[in-house]
């Protein structure tokens, strides 16, 4: 239980009362910030990692970008299908505190690929188009910076067939899968499984989701606590055993019948994981949000641009006889990202009213962020942003609790003049309304976390933490979030799980310490680096990095 010292809990709650934030739980509103009018390439995929350092990428057959290869780094490719000699970037290190950014050199096609961080913080991003189809792309946490040598390193042909807009997620024991892809109804493992064994393993499920009319490209895809994988493709989910390579059950049917996937590009969480209850659960439950009604993507192509689903479902698919529970979003949505903010609430972001994911197949971009309070089921529309965000735009959660947003290319090459929606290559930050100054008296700020090198499972630890102003009673909270890696609408691997709090000690006039219990299984939270954030009265700290292995 909190035991803060009786004369400042005293002071502060009287000064709480009579000067209150202008509510408990922040207002709709937030705050948008043009980072860069252009960062020379279009933002198609984004992976933040531990070092602050954001990933960005898009494809090599655009054609030339606007970002220069340093001397000496120019591609040679005779298979490319834009250019064969290229000497600009279609890669960049962004670097967060700065506000920075340098090219990186990727050599192989990279179009409508997927990826996932490694328990060591290395970025493994798996196949994509042409000459990249079945390649593995490396690249480690550095900063150029320091003069560190920064960049892509590529193994070709090391994925078992062709993963074009496949979905990846790290597992229990640090590997990750890579599951579907235009025409691949298989999943595979990185790394490789021990010679000798077969490296592709059949999924069924991928086959009879897909007919003529739709495809189910960048399934969705989450670990559950009980280490086995729910897999939704259009409108169909199951319960995957992927050891035993075998369905555990099928669920109830999304209602509508709407597909989700790509091309209707819907998208999905894994809500949080609640560790912070008296006794631990592995109770898991599921939101998929969005999409395009059945025949969106054919209606699109011969000019007819059908009005998006405005619907979400939510499964608890941990239920012994599960249901989905629908809810209407304020406004409809395709090719929307959803993010896990450090509160638990989901962020709604980028995407278009009419139309589906493709070539110039969209209208009316929806400029407007879409806050989903986890706690009430509540809607709240956020303020817009002046730049539409379609087909191939990305988005992912900052340290800092910002949403970095960038991205926007409808088109086969960058055409910036003389189309609807140009080519945009700005990047932009929102800030959601938890950011507001008018919170900054009740906003905590990690000070440390001990220990602050690693975890282990089952792990008790303390984090310091300073605050001007604390009330308990407005709600308090410890979370561990992983970040997503961002494309096409769908944010793989990130979770997030409410910790369990344990005693609360005010160590000064405003510094307090929480002793807290890390998760306790590696099917729960999978190895690797996390973001450690305090939330007090639904304002979250910055968050701090922690590894768990």
């Amino acid at each position: 239980m909190p035991n803060p010292n009786p004369f400042f809990f005293f002071f502060f709650l009287i000064f709480f009362l009579l000067f209150p934030p202008a509510a408990t739980n922040p207002p709709a509103g937030g705050e948008w910030t043009l980072l860069h009018s252009s960062i020379g390439i279009s933002a198609m995929h984004m992976q933040l990692l531990h070092n602050n350092m954001l990933v960005i990428f898009d494809r090599t057959d655009f054609g030339p970008s606007n970002l220069s290869l340093p001397a000496g780094h120019c591609r040679s490719d005779p298979t490319e299908l834009a250019l064969k000699y290229d000497c600009t970037a279609h890669s960049l290190l962004y670097h967060i505190p700065s506000n920075t950014f340098s090219p990186l050199t990727v050599q192989t096609d990279t179009w409508c690929s997927s990826g996932a961080v490694l328990p060591n913080g290395t970025l493994i991003q798996t196949g994509g188009y042409n000459d990249g189809d079945r390649v593995v792309r490396i690249i480690s946490p550095c900063d150029p910076s320091d003069g560190q040598d920064c960049d892509w390193t590529e193994i070709p042909s090391y994925l078992s067939v062709r993963r074009w807009y496949a979905t990846n997620q790290i597992l229990p024991d640090g590997r990750i899968i890579i599951i579907g892809g235009r025409r691949q109804f298989s999943y595979e493992f990185f790394p490789k499984e021990l010679s000798g064994q077969s490296s592709n393993y059949r999924l069924d499920f991928l086959q009879e989701t897909r007919d003529q009319s739709e495809n189910n490209l960048y399934p969705f895809l989450h670990l559950l606590p009980d280490g086995n994988l729910f897999i939704f493709a259009n409108t169909r989910s199951i319960l995957f055993d992927y050891v035993a390579n075998r369905v555990l059950r099928e669920y109830p049917e999304i209602p509508n019948r709407d597909p989700r996937n790509y091309p209707s590009s819907g998208s999905s969480v894994l809500l949080p994981i609640r560790l912070d209850e008296d006794t631990e659960s592995d109770s898991a439950e599921v939101m998929v949000c969005g999409g395009a009604p059945q025949g969106s993507f054919q209606r699109a192509g011969n000019g007819t641009f059908v009005h998006a689903v405005d619907t979400c479902g939510r499964i608890r698919v941990t239920d012994s006889d599960p249901k989905w529970e629908m809810e209407d979003m304020p406004v409809a949505r395709v090719m929307g990202d959803m993010l896990l903010l450090p509160t638990g609430d989901v962020l709604i972001i980028n995407g278009a009213m009419n139309g589906t994911a493709g070539w110039e197949l969209a209208r009316e971009p929806v400029l407007n962020p879409v806050l989903y309070e986890l706690t009430n089921h509540r809607f709240l529309v956020l303020n817009p942003s002046p730049i539409p965000r379609l087909y191939h735009s990305a988005s992912v959660l900052s340290p800092d609790g910002r949403i970095l947003v960038g991205g926007s290319n409808p088109h086969v090459f960058y055409n910036f003049t003389g189309v609807l929606y140009p080519t945009e290559l700005s990047l932009e930050a929102f800030s959601p309304p938890y950011l507001s100054d008018q919170y900054a008296a009740i906003r905590p700020r990690i000070l440390f976390a001990s220990p602050n090198d690693f975890l282990t499972y089952r792990q008790t630890f303390t984090v310091n933490f300073y605050l001007t102003t604390f009330v308990p009673r407005l709600g308090f909270g410890v979370t561990l979030l992983t970040p997503s890696f961002t494309t096409h609408g769908l944010a793989m691997n990130q979770r997030l799980m409410m910790l369990k709090v344990g005693q609360l000690l005010q160590i000064s006039a405003f510094t307090y310490e929480v002793v807290v219990m890390g998760p306790p299984t590696a099917t729960i939270a999978p190895p690797g680096y996390y973001l450690l954030f305090v939330v007090h009265a639904g304002v979250p700290s910055e968050g701090i990095w922690l590894k768990i292995q």
